[in-house]
């Protein structure tokens, strides 16, 4: 099925069972970008469709969804890279950048899967060296509303969920070569993770809540 097709269905479903503000994708410019998300639910990346209007999606999906009626289909659809989620997965992280190269938009959750305490979780290196790889400026995304247990529980009961999706301002990675390089890229992965704790309530910034950037950063708002 088409990527248009199945943008087209996740709006339609999504407008029925949820109520979806967005808010600062105007920012998203045309070209190269990485928008780095917190992963809070499965309707995280229904979302992300429903609200961007790119077409040259770059996604990497947990391999356990590949054979998903849902999921599965929407991987497809964007010509997914199907990723390990529990182990380094070299081979993945390869074909990203090689489709980087080529240009697009690429969506990814620096957390590496959902978060089990319905909070940000510490960032994993892989999209601080994507970024500093790949020259691609960082759009933090910010979701809150899409935990599994809440909506499970709205559509019990028929109620659509609230759900939002913040988005910050563009940044640049920068990894030096050499010495502390790894130091660099932990620093560069809290960054991001920073950059999304800022565009979300207090009680979602989990690892993140107390992180001197944090509140640098929300006096700058």
């Amino acid at each position: 099925m088409k990527y248009k097709t199945i943008r087209s269905i996740v709006r339609f479903i999504m407008n029925i069972i949820a109520d979806v503000e967005v808010v600062g994708l105007e920012k998203l410019p045309q070209g190269n970008v990485i928008l780095a998300a917190n992963h809070l639910g499965r309707l995280d990346t229904a979302v992300l469709i429903y609200a961007l209007e790119r077409d040259d999606l770059i996604m990497a999906v947990a391999e356990k969804y590949k054979d998903h009626p849902i999921f599965g289909a929407i991987g497809r659809s964007v010509n997914a890279i199907w990723l390990n989620r529990f182990e380094a997965d070299f081979a993945a992280l390869r074909e990203i950048l090689a489709r980087m190269q080529k240009g697009g938009l690429m969506v990814i959750a620096p957390e590496g899967t959902r978060s089990k305490t319905e909070m940000l979780q510490e960032g994993k290196m892989g999209v601080a060296f994507l970024a500093s790889k790949s020259g691609y400026p960082v759009m933090p995304i910010a979701l809150t509303g899409t935990e599994d247990r809440g909506v499970i529980e709205n559509l019990k009961r028929f109620r659509r969920s609230k759900i939002k999706a913040v988005a910050g301002e563009l940044f640049y990675i920068e990894i030096p070569k050499g010495k502390g390089r790894e130091e660099a890229m932990r620093n560069a992965t809290d960054e991001i993770m920073c950059q999304i704790a800022a565009k979300l309530p207090e009680s979602y910034r989990g690892f993140y809540k107390d992180y001197p950037r944090v509140e640098e950063l929300l006096l700058k708002q």
